[in-house]
């Protein structure tokens, strides 16, 4: 299971998890929702207590990551597979354009 905590601007907005079934889930954060109702990272994603459920990776993170000659060069620093994008996502958009980034969650993290 990987996890990374979804950030808008400096707000924890919510957390993001790929499950060891290779399934997503994303849930907003209960406070965020509590105060930012209206302030969500992705239209087809309003903020909402409910949990979000899919078999592939959400499109708007899917966007987030590079694509191209970008893409190339992040895949073999890391030695990523082009095809985990859950990986390319926690490696390469901790600061990405836009407000919204992705910083992953580690068993360090977590202590």
């Amino acid at each position: 299971m990987r996890q990374a905590a979804i950030y808008y601007k400096d707000l924890l907005a919510g957390m993001l998890t790929e499950t060891d079934d290779g399934e997503y889930i994303f849930q907003y954060d209960e406070k965020y929702v509590n105060e930012h109702p209206k302030q969500c990272i992705t239209l087809t994603m309003p903020v909402s207590a409910k949990i979000y459920r899919d078999k592939r990776l959400f499109p708007f993170f899917e966007g987030l990551i590079p694509e191209g000659w970008l893409l190339d060069i992040a895949s073999k620093n890391w030695k990523i597979n082009q095809n985990d994008r859950m990986g390319l996502l926690l490696a390469c958009c901790q600061n990405c354009i836009g407000a919204v980034s992705v910083h992953p969650i580690t068993e360090e993290n977590e202590k």
